[in-house]
C-alpha cells in the first residue's frame, strides 16, 4: 500500500514537473519595436514566441511621435528593442533615457545601403528603407539574430520563421517587379506629400517627387514650391497620392499647380487599422503597387 502510495505521488510530483515546465517554455519574450511596420516584421520572425509592442500606432507617424510614460515603461521591460535606425525615431533617444533602460536597442537597418540626401542644407540619411522588399531581407536577418540571443531556447523557431517570411517576402517582390514593369517607363512618375519612396523607386523603377523631404517636420520654402511645380509640369506627372499619417494640404496645393489628379491614398510609414486596407507589411506593399500601378497605367 505505502508503494503504491509512493508511486502515485511520484507520478503526481513528474506531472507538475512537466506541467511547469510546459509553462515556462511558452512565456513569451516581450520586445518593443519602434513603429508598426517594424512590430509586424518582428512578429513575423518571432511568432507565438515573442509580444510585441509597437511605440508608434498604426496610423502614426514616426517622425513626429510623442512618447507617453507608458511607452518608457515598455521600453524599459523589453528584453530587446528595435528600431530602424537612420535618423528616423529622432525621439527615441530621449525615450531610452528617460525608461533608465541599460540595453541599447537593435538597430535592425544595420547592414543596409542607404541613400544620401540633402535636408535643409544638410546630408542625412533616407530612413524609409522598408519601401524597398531586399532591404527587408536585411530587417528579418538582424531580427533573428537579436531575438535568438535575447531568447536561445527558441532559436530554432525564429530562424523558420525567418526563412518562411522571407519566402513570401521574396515573391511578393517579383510580383512587385513584374506589375511595375508592365507599365512604361516614361509614365512612372508619382507626386507624393513627401519623400518617402526613395527606395521603393530605385528598387522598382517608378519616380517620385515631393514637396517636402524625407522627414514630416521639413517645411518647403516658396521658391522651392515653385521649382518643384515647374518640374512636375515638365516632367508631365499627372497623378497624385495623399499619405495616410501625415497632412495633405500642400501636397494638394502643388496639385492645383500643376493639373495632376488623385490617385487615392499610400501607406509609406505606417499600418493601418487592423480592420484597414494594409494591416501588414505585406498588404502594405500590395497595396501601395496596386494604387500606383493603377493611377500610372490609365
Amino acid at each position: 500500500m505505502k508503494t503504491r502510495n509512493l508511486l502515485f505521488a511520484l507520478a503526481g510530483s513528474l506531472a507538475l514537473s512537466v506541467g511547469s515546465m510546459g509553462a515556462a517554455s511558452a512565456e513569451t519574450v516581450k520586445v518593443v519595436a519602434s513603429f508598426s511596420v517594424l512590430a509586424d516584421v518582428v512578429k513575423n520572425v518571432g511568432g507565438d514566441h515573442v509580444e510585441v509592442t509597437s511605440l508608434v500606432p498604426a496610423e502614426g507617424d514616426p517622425h513626429e511621435f510623442e512618447p507617453s510614460p507608458e511607452d518608457a515603461k515598455a521600453v524599459k521591460a523589453a528584453a530587446v528593442t528595435f528600431v530602424s535606425g537612420e535618423g528616423l525615431e529622432t525621439w527615441f533617444e530621449r525615450l531610452a533615457k528617460a525608461s533608465g533602460a541599460e540595453k541599447a536597442p537593435v538597430v535592425v537597418s544595420e547592414g543596409i545601403k542607404t541613400h544620401s540626401m540633402d535636408e535643409d542644407g544638410e546630408t542625412v540619411p533616407d530612413p524609409h528603407v522598408w519601401n524597398s522588399i531586399p532591404n527587408v531581407l536585411i530587417w528579418v536577418g538582424n531580427i533573428e539574430k537579436a531575438l535568438a540571443t535575447a531568447d536561445p531556447e527558441d532559436a530554432a523557431a525564429f530562424k523558420a520563421n525567418a526563412a518562411k517570411y522571407s519566402a513570401e517576402l521574396k515573391k511578393l517582390d517579383a510580383e512587385i517587379r513584374k506589375k511595375v514593369a508592365a507599365v512604361p517607363q516614361d509614365k512612372r512618375k508619382v507626386l507624393t506629400s513627401h519623400d518617402a519612396f526613395g527606395y521603393y523607386g530605385e528598387a522598382y523603377g517608378v519616380t517620385f517627387l515631393s514637396p517636402l523631404g524625407i522627414s514630416t517636420e521639413t517645411e518647403a520654402s516658396a521658391a522651392e514650391l515653385a521649382e518643384l511645380i515647374d518640374q512636375i509640369k515638365a516632367e508631365g506627372i499627372r497623378v497624385y497620392f495623399l499619405e495616410n499619417s501625415n497632412d495633405s494640404r500642400l501636397v494638394k496645393q502643388v496639385a492645383a499647380a500643376t493639373g495632376a489628379e488623385p490617385g487615392g491614398e499610400l501607406y509609406p510609414e505606417s499600418l493601418s487599422a487592423a480592420d484597414g486596407p494594409v494591416p501588414t507589411y505585406l498588404k502594405l506593399m500590395q497595396y501601395n503597387t496596386d494604387a500606383i500601378v493603377s493611377a500610372i497605367s490609365k
